[in-house]
């Protein structure tokens, strides 16, 4: 199928599926998939999808910065740029080159929570992708060049996407005020003297205990046939040897009591900012999806409440968004601001409280509801459209939750939220007590943090 008439199909998709969600019927095709194991524990998915000669090849590593120690940051996002170094049988960058020559793509991505790497493919390069993914499983070069030239990509990195950026330590800094567990609370990225002490035995270590396939999910999607796909899968992946079970990671949070408090100059801002993350309960339960709808209603688009009533009702702000977290642990909902030219950010913060405040007291409206449940379906058929995304959802779904089926049941979750529960969490956890607040204020240098806990 080519590009017009798959576009054209998912076009038809939204309109049928439009007209399934006013009759309250399920509005996504079901996706069928296999799930099984290999003998080393390697988790393997697979989902056909003949509506084009494609295919999508993701891993999903069971490790992300939450698994780090103490002055042991960064090093899941290190692999992140390792993992394409070269192993037993790719030399050093030939992963992209043999990808990109046989007309695919691939990358990887980290988080808290998880790290993948995926190769989107046509589907006669399914062999390709599975042997590159199974050789760096199995024998990744980890050696000193190879580290500091990754050290140093990596922190060039955090100069440009952090250290220089305007708000880059703010984004980093309120999980740091928001979180007291160490597994939320450091970034991703990681900390600079930790990639510099960094020796080779140190990463030799953490590739060894989380890059093992019994750690790991093998996703496959596209146009294969699944009892070929796992013979190959089988060929390429099953002598890798097990490894002993990774240590246990604790994310818990104690409960927060009163709210934590902090005001930081930064030399790259040009305006205020005003960054407000409150406590809210992990992904996949049903308070995180009556929040996520909440937050939607607040502060997604410019027909939202915020938006409506802050930029330009009555013009406090110059935009401001709403963010829900679904992590596998304790999770935060950001509210972001932009006072206008003039505007103090106090006084846009006081604003916010007080529209959180009219939507506890006041109901929300069933058209409130519905017009999010749209924006949510619109968003599930656009993933749809591509393998890769497929892929790395399934992935991530059973890595974060042990439920690959999100990917058929996620929507339904949503679109049952109702009002009642809506209000429910509004009123548990939009509370002064749950919430973190950092305002940012161009300045000539930035100030130690000095965070006061009320």
């Amino acid at each position: 199928m080519n590009s017009y008439w798959r576009r054209f199909s998912m076009l038809l998709l939204l309109l049928t599926a439009t007209w399934s969600l006013s009759q309250r019927q399920s509005a996504l095709p079901r996706l069928d998939f296999s799930d099984m194991k290999l003998d080393n524990g390697l988790r393997v998915i697979i989902a056909p999808d003949h509506s084009a000669p494609v295919c999508a090849v993701s891993v999903t590593y069971n490790v992300g910065s939450r698994n780090e120690q103490p002055g042991r940051t960064g090093f899941a996002h290190l692999f992140e740029h390792m993992m394409f170094e070269g192993s037993e049988n790719v030399g050093k960058g030939e992963h992209f080159i043999l990808v990109e020559n046989n007309g695919g793509d691939s990358n990887g991505t980290t988080n808290e929570d998880r790290t993948n790497y995926f190769e989107a493919l046509p589907k006669n390069q399914l062999d390709l992708g599975l042997f590159l993914e199974a050789d760096r499983m199995k024998s990744l070069v980890v050696n000193q060049a190879n580290l500091d030239n990754q050290r140093n990509a990596v922190q060039e990195e955090r100069r440009l996407s952090i250290d220089n950026e305007p708000y880059g330590k703010s984004e980093l800094e309120i999980d740091n005020l928001a979180y007291d567990n160490f597994g939320y609370k450091h970034s991703t990225i990681g900390e600079m003297r930790d990639l510099d002490a960094a020796s080779v035995e140190d990463v030799r270590n953490f590739f060894r205990i989380y890059y093992a396939p019994d750690n790991a999910v093998l996703t496959i999607v596209g146009d294969v046939d699944p009892d070929e796909a796992v013979q190959k899968v089988k060929r390429y992946f099953g002598s890798i040897a097990s490894q002993p079970s990774p240590p246990p990671v604790d994310v818990s949070e104690s409960q927060h009591y009163g709210e934590r408090r902090e005001a930081i100059t930064d030399p790259l801002a040009r305006l205020p900012m005003v960054l407000i993350a409150y406590h809210v309960p992990s992904g996949n339960t049903s308070d995180n999806y009556a929040l996520q709808v909440l937050g939607a209603i607040l502060g997604s688009g410019q027909s939202s409440r915020f938006y409506r009533h802050l930029v330009k009702d009555k013009e406090l702000a110059s935009d401001i968004s709403v963010q829900t977290d679904a992590r596998r642990g304790p999770s935060l909902m950001y509210v972001q601001a932009t006072p206008r030219p003039g505007v103090k950010p106090e006084d846009l913060e006081a604003a916010i409280y007080e529209e959180i405040a009219l939507l506890q007291k006041d109901r929300i409206t069933e058209t409130e509801i519905e017009k999010v449940r749209r924006q949510f379906l619109r968003a599930q058929i656009n993933r749809r459209q591509s393998d890769l995304e497929v892929a790395n959802r399934i992935g991530q779904y059973a890595v974060y939750f042990n439920e690959p089926n999100l990917i058929n049941t996620v929507y339904d979750k949503y679109s049952s939220i109702t009002t009642e529960q809506v209000m429910q969490v509004a009123s548990k956890f939009l509370v002064q007590t749950g919430r973190t607040v950092l305002t940012t204020m161009p300045g000539v240098k930035s100030s130690e943090p000095t965070p006061s806990r009320n």
